[in-house]
C-alpha cells in the first residue's frame, strides 16, 4: 500500500511542476505502445488463443501504423517480443522516454462467452463488482514477479481493500486521458461497428505510475468465441489497430492545433501589450509593510512570466499584486484585513475561470499559512 501513496506523491510532484507553467498542450511527438502480459504472464487465455500474443500483435500494429503515417511521432514499445516486462517498469519507460500520450493494449474475458464488446479505461476510482474485476485481473500480473510483496508493499491485487487507496488519486492527465479513451471508442463503435461498451475508470498499476495521459484498451473478449474468432484474424487485428491510430492521431491532431491556436492568440497579445507597454506597468510585487499589518489576498496563477496590468492572462482580475517563490510568479488579487472576505472574493475568482484559486496570508510582505493568520486573528 505504501508503494502506491509513494507512487501517487511522485506523479503529483512530477504533474504540478509539469503544469506550473502555461497550462497550453505541446506537440505530441512521443507514444509508448504497451502490449499488455508477455513472457510467463499469458493474461488471459482464450480456447484457441492467449491474450498475451495478441496484445503483441495489435500493439506491434499500433506501432507501424504511427510510423508510416506519422513520421514525425516516435514510437517506443515497452515489449516488441514475447518477454516479461514488469508493470513498474512499463511505466518507468513511458516516464524516461518524456512520452506524451501512453497506451496499454490488452483483452478481456469474462466467465459468460456472451460478453462481448471494446472499453477504454483510464485510472480512477475502483467503482463496481465489473470494474473490479478487471482491474484483478490486469494488475495480476504482478504475481508473476519476484518481488512482488517487497516492490509493491505488500499490495494484493485480489484484495478489494487494495483498491481503496485509488480513491486519493487523481491525475493532473485525467481530461486528455478521457478524451483519448473517448476518441478510441469512437472508432471502435462507428468505423469498425463493435459493441461500445464505454469509457471507463479503475485502479490499474500499469498506469498509477505514469506522468502523462495514459489509456488502457480492451479490445474484446477472448471468453467470447466469435470475438476470440475475430481477433485472432490478420482482419481483426488490422481493425483494431487502425482505430486505436486513427484516435491517436485525431487525439494528436486537437492537441496541437489548440497549442497553435493558443501560440497565435499569445503572438497577438503580445503585439497589443508591446504598443501599450509605455502606458501599463509590471503588476506589483508584494512588498514589505512596516506596520506588520494581516492581509489576506486569493492567489489564482502561477507563472514564469511577469505580467502587465490588464493582460489577456489575469482575465480582468483587479488589485493584482504577486509574490515570488522558487522562482515562479504567484499571482494574487485583493488584500482583505478579514478571511471571511477573502473567501467570499475566492468564490467568485474560480467563476472566473480560475478553478484552483485559493486564499493566502501575509504579513510585512512575507506569506504565512493560515492557521497561523487565524491564531493571530483570534489573539
Amino acid at each position: 500500500m505504501r508503494y502506491i501513496l509513494k507512487a501517487i506523491l511522485l506523479i503529483y510532484l512530477i504533474q504540478f511542476s509539469n503544469l506550473l507553467s502555461a497550462q497550453t498542450y505541446k506537440k505530441i511527438d512521443r507514444v509508448v505502445i504497451d502490449a499488455g502480459h508477455g513472457g510467463k504472464d499469458p493474461g488471459t487465455v482464450g480456447k484457441k488463443s492467449k491474450e498475451k500474443d495478441i496484445a503483441l500483435k495489435l500493439a506491434l500494429k499500433v506501432g507501424n501504423y504511427i510510423e508510416q503515417n506519422l513520421p514525425d511521432v516516435k514510437v517506443i514499445y515497452t515489449r516488441k517480443t514475447d518477454v516479461f516486462v514488469e508493470l513498474y517498469k512499463r511505466a518507468k519507460i513511458a516516464n524516461k522516454e518524456k512520452a506524451d500520450v501512453f497506451i496499454s493494449i490488452h483483452c478481456n474475458a469474462t466467465t459468460s462467452p456472451n460478453a462481448v464488446g471494446t472499453e477504454t479505461w483510464i485510472i480512477g476510482a475502483t467503482k463496481g463488482a465489473r470494474n473490479l474485476a478487471i482491474a484483478q485481473k490486469e494488475n495480476a500480473a504482478i504475481l508473476y514477479e519476484a518481488d512482488h510483496e517487497k516492490r509493491y508493499d505488500n499490495f494484493d491485487p485480489n484484495s478489494p481493500e487494495s483498491y481503496i487507496i485509488f480513491e486519493l488519486f487523481q491525475s493532473a492527465y485525467r481530461e486528455q486521458s478521457e478524451n483519448l479513451a473517448t476518441l478510441v471508442q469512437k472508432q471502435f463503435s462507428t468505423r469498425l461497428h463493435r459493441v461500445d461498451r464505454g469509457v471507463k475508470e479503475a485502479g490499474f498499476l500499469v498506469l498509477v505510475n505514469t506522468t502523462m495521459p495514459s489509456i488502457l484498451v480492451e479490445a474484446g473478449f477472448l471468453s467470447n468465441p466469435a470475438e476470440e474468432k475475430y481477433l485472432m484474424s490478420e482482419k481483426g487485428q488490422n481493425e483494431i489497430a487502425s482505430g486505436i491510430y486513427r484516435a491517436f492521431k485525431e487525439y494528436k491532431h486537437q492537441m496541437e492545433q489548440d497549442d497553435m491556436q493558443a501560440q497565435m492568440e499569445a503572438v497577438k497579445r503580445d503585439s497589443i501589450l508591446a504598443a501599450e507597454k509605455k502606458a501599463k506597468a509590471n503588476v506589483e510585487a508584494v512588498a514589505a509593510d512596516n506596520n506588520q499589518e494581516l492581509i489576506f489576498g486569493v492567489q489564482f496563477m502561477t507563472s514564469k512570466k511577469v505580467f502587465t496590468n490588464g493582460s489577456a492572462e489575469l482575465k480582468g482580475m483587479k488589485d493584482v499584486w504577486r509574490y515570488q517563490d522558487k522562482g515562479y510568479n504567484k499571482y494574487v488579487s485583493g488584500r482583505f484585513k478579514s478571511i471571511d472576505e477573502a473567501n467570499t472574493y475566492a468564490k467568485k475568482v474560480r467563476a472566473n475561470g480560475f478553478s484552483d484559486a485559493f486564499v493566502v496570508a501575509f504579513i510585512d510582505g512575507k506569506r504565512i499559512s493560515k492557521r497561523k493568520a487565524i491564531k493571530m486573528m483570534n489573539k
